[in-house]
């Protein structure tokens, strides 16, 4: 081997050596910042956590769970940027790697609105609450969907930009298609159309027990091509909005009250003195009941039947809640019935009264004589 050969071969070792060396503290540089993410996740975050759950508002603990994964991910792209300072294959400065991270970040950022945008974070709740329930529970759903179509939108422009994409091409290209898309659809837009006519004219809102043709439950989701609905046996019922629109829509928390009525069957033997002690002192008690709604009470003799006489007994409770009313119709029957134990009076049953003349009595005996 020659002298000239000999020192080319050195000076390739020495760059393969090199090059394995910047490869190896380019590598050691990502895992560091791995490292530091998770260190960060485990004890520096945590510690920003707690410290913001001290503060008067929800909505920079909100902000703090909603970008905890992009800030982790935060440190990989800075330990990818140090790293390439070392790498010997791709420049620091390269003009794809920088737009790449570029476009990383803006994903970044666009995760962490993602995030603080969802129905289930709060903090739409939370900036509904402190300008005083300005808007409806109902309408936060379609908001939250709507700011995250928009952010995505806006984020694959940006990215789109930072690639030298023409975004006005891309936009047109959207509308047309989605114009096609629209009239092959007809049953997606019903939909959509139907959700607006329920957000627009609320028959409902979010949490509301609701009665229509198709289901009877509470009200927990509405998004734009359905309703959610929960059935009293648990069961989840989704309901197409362009269905629920065309439905008649009863909404049982809208009530102001409750009605009870039923009626009271005393026996034909029962004094019309004690029929009208006990409807005054039911009316009485129905007055004097905090749970019952003072304005229409009505306690009443009010019709003869076949074999019993009939007070009507009519009133609302306070409450709506289904299983409160209960209740307290629970108690003020059980107070009715000791009114009536304590008057002596007895409640009737359908029975009969068969009258025999002699004359039948003779001809039943008459064929039994035969036989």
């Amino acid at each position: 081997m020659s002298l000239d050969s000999f020192a080319i071969a050195f000076s390739m070792s020495d760059i393969d050596s090199e090059m394995l060396k910047n490869t190896g503290i380019a590598i050691g540089i990502v895992l560091l910042f791995i490292l530091f993410r998770n260190l960060f996740t485990r004890y520096v975050f945590q510690l920003i956590l707690k410290l913001s759950r001290k503060t008067p508002t929800e909505i920079i603990t909100q902000i703090c769970l909603g970008f905890e994964r992009p800030l982790g991910w935060f440190f990989i792209i800075i330990g990818l940027y140090l790293a390439m300072d070392y790498f010997p294959f791709i420049e620091q400065h390269n003009a794809l790697f920088i737009k790449f991270l570029r476009s990383m970040v803006i994903v970044l950022i666009t995760w962490g609105l993602f995030n603080l945008s969802s129905p289930t974070a709060g903090i739409l709740i939370s900036l509904n609450s402190r300008i005083n329930n300005k808007i409806d529970l109902i309408l936060i759903p379609f908001i939250s969907r709507a700011i995250r179509v928009i952010m995505i939108a806006i984020s694959l422009s940006i990215i789109g930009q930072e690639f030298n994409y023409d975004v006005n091409g891309l936009v047109a290209g959207l509308g047309l298609g989605g114009l096609a898309f629209a009239l092959a659809a007809k049953e997606a837009v019903g939909n959509l159309i139907g959700g607006i006519v329920i957000v627009t004219e609320k028959p409902f809102s979010i949490g509301d027990w609701i009665l229509t043709p198709s289901v009877e439950g509470t009200v927990e989701d509405i998004n734009f091509r359905s309703t959610k609905i929960r059935t009293f046996d648990q069961a989840l019922v989704t309901v197409p909005n362009a269905t629920l629109a065309n439905e008649a829509i009863t909404n049982w928390s809208r009530m102001g009250k409750r009605r009870i009525t039923f009626h009271l069957a005393l026996t034909y033997k029962t004094p019309k003195d004690k029929i009208q002690k006990v409807v005054d002192r039911i009316e009485e008690l129905l007055r004097n009941h905090k749970e019952v709604h003072p304005e229409t009470i009505m306690a009443a003799f009010e019709r003869y039947k076949e074999s019993s006489l009939e007070i009507l007994v009519y009133f609302f409770t306070n409450t709506t809640v289904w299983a409160e009313h209960l209740k307290i119709k629970h108690t003020i029957n059980l107070e009715i019935m000791g009114i009536m134990e304590e008057e002596g009076v007895e409640v009737a049953y359908p029975a009969r009264t068969i009258y025999v003349s002699s004359d039948t009595i003779e001809d039943f005996q008459t064929m039994g004589s035969y036989d």
